[in-house]
């Protein structure tokens, strides 16, 4: 039997669904406003003011600009190269980690587990992270990038208290078939966690593709190794970052100031660099909410 509803109740629902609308409005029309801002005139968005629903005399002069540029494909290039070996071993020291710190007759497990607690509580700092790198000759290499970083203790805790929530049963009946520990975890473990497992390489990758702060600081001289979003930084701040050649030159004409165009130019850079992971979220989205509920249910 359907229960009908109440006058409150109604009201409330419609209070609520007019929120969540705003509250998406307010979250989405940023990116449309850069995206249409993007495909805009330079002249005519120079003299519109005001909020941007549609482009502004359409031009892709700034989209030229960009794609023109060498180092938006460099950083591309390293930013792919960044999330993709990054991602892959983090996710396997956080898999290899949590698995362990998960296993109940563990001996240490308590006192490493609050070891790595306390480490999201008192860290060294900026100036001690890089002497450690300098000291470890990792300066001006990628690898800086990848291996002081390699874990998230959150995203570990995650994990282990995902791997806790396997059943025991499960585990046991693999090990009185003689299965290894390592095939164990993989087998049996990591199937019934792959939703979890989702959600934390999910956040290691969105991490890794807007990173440009510890590329700054680590890759000072090693410009061939910039990250996207650092590139995109130098595009929006830096004035005289046009890949060695003209604004002119690169859109294929003299008749637009090379200032209105750059200012084009930093919205289609914004757009290059973030459509990417926003087209890639929606294969992992419905893995999120269950991924992230099934790592926090037990502790």
């Amino acid at each position: 039997m359907v229960q009908k509803k109440t006058v409150p109740s109604i009201v409330f629902d419609v209070f609520n669904y007019c929120f969540i609308g705003l509250f998406a409005l307010a979250c989405l029309y940023p990116l449309w406003h850069v995206l249409c801002a993007s495909f805009s005139s330079p002249v005519e968005f120079s003299k519109y003011h005001g909020g941007v629903l549609w482009p502004i005399g359409y031009s892709i002069s700034g989209y030229k600009a960009i794609l023109h540029n060498p180092n938006i494909w460099l950083g591309y290039r390293n930013t792919l190269l960044y999330v993709g070996l990054g991602t892959a071993f983090r996710m396997f020291l956080t898999i290899m980690g949590a698995y362990v710190l998960a296993q109940p007759n563990f001996m240490l497990r308590k006192p490493v587990s609050l070891l790595i607690v306390f480490t999201m509580y008192v860290g060294g700092g900026l100036i001690p992270n890089y002497i450690l790198v300098n000291s470890l000759e990792m300066l001006n290499n990628p690898l800086a990038l990848i291996i002081p970083s390699a874990i998230t203790t959150w995203n570990l805790i995650i994990m282990k208290t995902a791997f806790q929530g396997v059943p025991a049963s499960l585990i046991e009946s693999g090990r009185l078939d003689g299965a290894s520990e390592f095939r164990i975890m993989w087998n049996i473990v990591l199937p019934v966690a792959k939703a979890t497992i989702a959600v934390i390489a999910l956040y290691y990758v969105v991490a890794e593709w807007n990173s440009w702060f510890t590329a700054a600081i680590y890759l000072p001289a090693n410009r061939n190794a910039f990250p996207l979003q650092l590139v995109l930084r130098e595009i929006l701040i830096v004035d005289n970052q046009l890949a060695g050649t003209s604004a002119a030159e690169a859109s294929g004409t003299t008749s637009v100031d090379d200032v209105l165009l750059r200012e084009i130019m930093k919205y289609a850079a914004i757009s290059v660099s973030t459509l990417p992971i926003i087209a890639a979220y929606p294969f992992v989205q419905k893995y999120f909410v269950k991924g992230v509920m099934m790592g926090s249910v037990k502790g």
